[in-house]
This record gives structure tokens, sequence and C-alpha cells, in this order.
């Protein structure tokens, strides 16, 4: 099962019948897999990484610290789960070290951002503090590096 997940979380666009080659299975064992991982919610979503930089897309993303006080007898959740339906945002991560949760947010500009941190995340009773921290340029997301220099396979000539 583990092998099918990897497959898939590499490349979701590939066939059962592909997997079914790759992992030595029968076809419809491949499908029953999937069908039964995404019934478990084991996957969740099938996603396609776009590198939006090179559209007319205008957006940005940040990445704000929190260090919150968690709630008697809920911890982190309640408050995670507070922040997490808002629609801007993307991530949400439980950290260990400096800080308490990891929130990764879209905007349509840095202001809108940063309003979005000062009228709804700041002013929760359970948030001690933030740092927002704005995303300037992705090298490289969910293991795809987006823009690989193209190797310079020239041989030096000397005379």
């Amino acid at each position: 099962m583990e092998k099918l997940l990897e497959i898939l979380e590499q490349d979701n666009r590939i066939t059962p019948e592909q997997i079914s080659v790759m992992l030595d299975k029968d076809v419809e064992e491949v499908k029953r897999a999937i069908l039964e991982l995404e019934e478990q919610q084991i996957i969740l979503r099938y996603k396609t990484l776009i590198n939006w930089e090179k559209t007319n897309k205008e957006f940005v993303t940040a990445l704000i610290e929190l260090k919150i006080t968690p709630q008697r007898g809920e911890g982190f959740d309640k408050v995670a789960e507070r922040i997490y339906n808002f629609p801007q945002v993307k991530s949400l991560y439980l950290m260990s070290g400096g800080f308490d949760l990891t929130v990764i947010v879209e905007g349509r500009t840095m202001k809108e951002v940063a309003l979005f941190v000062a009228e709804k995340l700041a002013p929760m009773d359970s948030v001690v503090s933030t740092a927002t921290h704005f995303v300037l340029k992705k090298y490289k997301d969910e293991g795809i590096i987006f823009e690989e220099k193209e190797k310079d396979d020239r041989q030096v000539i000397t005379l």
C-alpha cells in the first residue's frame, strides 16, 4: 500500500493499469485499493502543482508564526480549527520550537494578508503573538524544483 501511495504522490495522473504493471498486481486489485484509500481518507485529494509565476495571476503567500495559549481541555486543536476554517488559510501546522502554529496564507496583496492577520488572527483570545513572513520567490515546492538551470554541456577548447 505504501508503494501505491508513493507512486500516486509522485504523479497522480498515472493510471491504475500503469500502477498494476509497476507493482506486479492485478488492475482490479489496484483500482479497489485506490478506492479503499479514498474512502478511508488516506488519499484526500489529487492535486496539480502549478508554477504561478509563469502566469498572470497576482497573489502573495505568507508564512505566519503564531504563539498561542492552548485552550483548557482542548489543547491546540480548538484554536487550530478556528484558524483553518478561514478561506485564506492554505495550510496549518502544529510546530515544536519557538512558536506553536505555522499558518500559510494566500491573498491578493501584502496589505490584504496584513489585514487578515491584524483583523482575524491577532485578536483571537488565545493568540499571544504573530510574526508574518512573505514568500518572495519559490525555488522548490512539493519536491519539485521550479526553474532548473540548463546544464551547459559545451566543452572548453584551448589552443
